[in-house]
């Protein structure tokens, strides 16, 4: 069986799978117009986020036999399409799972502690000790939606901190030990933060919009570590502004690229987006909450073990 890598991994990939028997050809710069032209003499794709795969991409794959997609969502990949001629997908969330969870919270803790403002105002040196006066996580109510692997990793890491944790999800019986499901309206009555574990999906793209965020019934901080899309960039700044989120971890930004190795066009930079680049209530990252060292070598080792346990070559 022959595998084209699309994007670089963690070498224990190609190690593993030549070692299996595989024949892995690499090609990381080649537009997807190239690549179409000569799919169709591979049986195993494994990408990232480099081009989407769509309908025409797979009606040229006609001798694909599986889709690895090195990370934890498939929607760059035409899902239905692929499925319908016999094509297995695989996403690796397990792999990075525990460091998105560890991200997140980083984010609130340091929202909550104002470090991100601290750290540039005592490098300016400035000593404001009063107006840099934390809260703390202990008693207050988050609230997660989206319970697949990356929400119960970052409830996990919410257990030690004597705090109520609530999710919302569209599956039922989810609930575990760490976590009680709510219906969506009971976790916006009750809910001091909320944070985003859910995938680009058409019930999650620009989810958080005004009329989301007046639904809860208290001031509310934000996290998102999934989809940029899933929140309404001019809703986000204008709840900011008007005190309905006290303020935002975001890892991801609605502007984002596809591949998600650059940041936005740069007449995207204007307005909205440029405001929210300016508020000190938010801390941003750039789609890094599961791009950790470890996480990079677990995901590689999830792709591989899917591979090998299906295929042989």
């Amino acid at each position: 069986m022959h595998i084209l890598h699309l994007d670089k991994n963690h070498p224990l990939l190609l190690e593993q799978l030549t070692k299996a028997g595989f024949s892995n050809t690499e090609e990381y710069t080649a537009s997807k117009e190239t690549v179409e032209k000569y799919i169709r003499e591979f049986e195993g794709i494994v990408i990232r986020s480099r081009f989407d795969i769509d309908r025409q991409f797979i009606d040229v794959a006609v001798n694909l036999k599986f889709i690895a997609r090195v990370g934890a969502g498939l929607e760059s990949i035409d899902v239905t399409y692929a499925e319908s001629k016999g094509i297995r997908l695989f996403s690796a969330p397990e792999g990075n799972r525990n460091a998105v969870g560890e991200h997140t919270l980083g984010m609130l803790l340091s929202l909550f502690n104002n470090l991100n403002i601290a750290d540039r105002e005592i490098r300016k040196g400035m000593w404001n000790r009063g107006a840099n006066r934390g809260i703390e996580l202990e008693g207050k109510t988050v609230g997660i939606i989206g319970y697949g692997n990356m929400g119960k990793a970052f409830s996990k890491k919410l257990k030690g901190f004597d705090c109520e944790v609530f999710f919302h999800d569209i599956k039922d019986n989810l609930g575990d030990e760490n976590a009680k499901q709510v219906s969506l309206e009971e976790l916006q009555k009750k809910a001091d933060v909320l944070s985003l574990h859910t995938p680009m999906t058409p019930l999650t793209e620009n989810m958080v919009n005004t009329k989301f965020i007046n639904k809860f019934k208290k001031p509310f901080w934000l996290l998102n570590t999934a989809r940029g899309k899933s929140v309404v960039t001019s809703n986000l700044v204008s709840a900011l502004k008007n005190g309905k989120i006290l303020g935002a971890g975001l890892d991801v930004l609605e502007y984002e690229k596809n591949s998600f190795e650059s940041l936005f066009n740069s007449e995207e930079t204007s307005g909205v987006l440029r405001e929210l680049l300016t508020m000190d209530n938010v801390i941003l990252s750039p789609h890094i909450a599961g791009w950790t060292v470890e996480s990079k070598e677990k995901l590689a080792k999830t792709i591989m073990n899917k591979i090998l346990e299906h295929f042989k070559p």
